[in-house]
């Protein structure tokens, strides 16, 4: 214990820790706590406009190296921003349309495949009957309300009017997230130029330019790492759906590279899925359970090699509170706060590490 006691009084990271100034009075923290609940809660009721403001702030973080190649071929900003609106735009239809129709495909061929998935799994008919039954309350609780024997196309089935009304909230919060993105590309830095402007003190205002081009460059190296990564696992996902005779690489690509960004849970719901469509296509069982072991190889190897070992130098966050982060946005704001916890922990150390009352728990944040 007396060597433990030695080598932390002499070590360099005991002295950082002694210049870190931490919260003595009580007033302080209580404060400081209520600000933070405040915040959470006003994020939580206001999640609508939150979301798609967090989701435009990442992917102008993201897109702004594509804005300063723009700028050097010396394309004014009000050109850039609709054409880069309108390439992501592009992207995201083209993709919509491609995926549609095998979307469709697998939905209708779902209620069938019950029976399929029973007979394979007969050793799981306990659990299957109570999915259904859980799905049946889900689709009563979806039809509440409709007239009986009501003519349209929702009126087969609640849990299609369930489905209708999630991709019209996403098309809401498709819409928002463009229309805030739009303008933050057509800002730049208009919003750091009048914080330098209204602060007092010269170190103030290069501190507030050093933490703004540190978040910019960490976190826009951290997404395009990601996307590059998460293209690669989608594309390798939609050859094994190809070879091994599931089928429509397009569709089980284009979701395997959506869901590498929530982390866990997006490579979980990815294997679950996978080992359906395997069970619902191939005969043979350990043919079916080929596609799901195959995702799962590739996950291994990219979130647990290529990319920590790319993200090393410029991110040390404490494993822990990344997955109490990632459970915590998950409760608050579903897939997408889990895609949104990990940049928005970067973006606290960043901040922490930089504003001295703060340095303590930039520290604690830290790997």
């Amino acid at each position: 214990m007396a060597e433990f006691d030695r080598a932390t009084e002499t070590s360099p990271d005991a002295e950082a820790l002694s210049e870190m100034p931490l919260p003595t009075e009580p007033q302080v923290i209580f404060l400081g706590g209520l600000f933070a609940l405040a915040v959470l809660t006003a994020a939580y009721a206001a999640r609508e406009i939150v979301l798609p403001l967090g989701f435009a702030i990442a992917l102008n973080l993201l897109l702004q190296p594509v804005m300063r190649l723009l700028e050097r071929a010396r394309v004014p900003r009000t050109v850039a921003a609709p054409l880069i609106i309108m390439a992501l735009l592009t992207v995201i239809v083209g993709l919509g349309a491609a995926i549609a129709g095998p979307a469709g495909a697998w939905a209708a061929k779902l209620p069938d495949g019950v029976s399929r998935l029973q007979e394979r799994l007969g050793f799981l008919r306990g659990p299957i009957n109570t999915l259904l039954n859980f799905l049946q309350q889900i689709e009563a609780f979806g039809s509440t309300g409709a007239p009986h024997g009501a003519n349209g196309p929702l009126a087969d089935s609640g849990f299609l009017s369930i489905l209708f009304m999630g991709a019209r909230n996403f098309a809401d919060g498709l819409f928002t997230t463009v229309l805030f993105l739009y303008f933050l590309l057509l800002s730049g830095d208009s919003f750091l130029r009048r914080l330098v402007e209204i602060l007092p003190r010269f170190g103030a205002k290069r501190q507030a330019i050093d933490i703004s081009q540190q978040i910019e460059s960490d976190i826009s190296a951290y997404l395009a790492t990601i996307t590059a990564m998460n293209l690669a696992v989608g594309s390798a996902t939609a050859l094994v759906m190809h070879f091994t005779g599931v089928g429509d690489p397009i569709l089980w690509g284009t979701f395997a590279f959506l869901m590498n960004y929530a982390p866990i849970i997006g490579p979980a719901l990815c294997t679950f899925v996978f080992l359906l469509a395997g069970l619902l296509t191939i005969d043979g069982l350990w043919g079916a359970l080929a596609p799901a072991g195959l995702y799962l190889a590739i996950h291994v190897v990219e979130g647990e090699t290529l990319t920590p070992m790319l993200l090393a130098r410029r991110f040390t966050l404490n494993p822990v509170l990344v997955i109490l982060s990632l459970v915590f946005w998950f409760w608050m704001w579903g897939i997408a706060g889990a895609i949104l916890s990990v940049p928005m922990l970067a973006i606290t150390k960043i901040i922490c590490d930089r504003i001295r009352p703060f340095a303590a728990l930039g520290h604690f944040l830290s790997g």
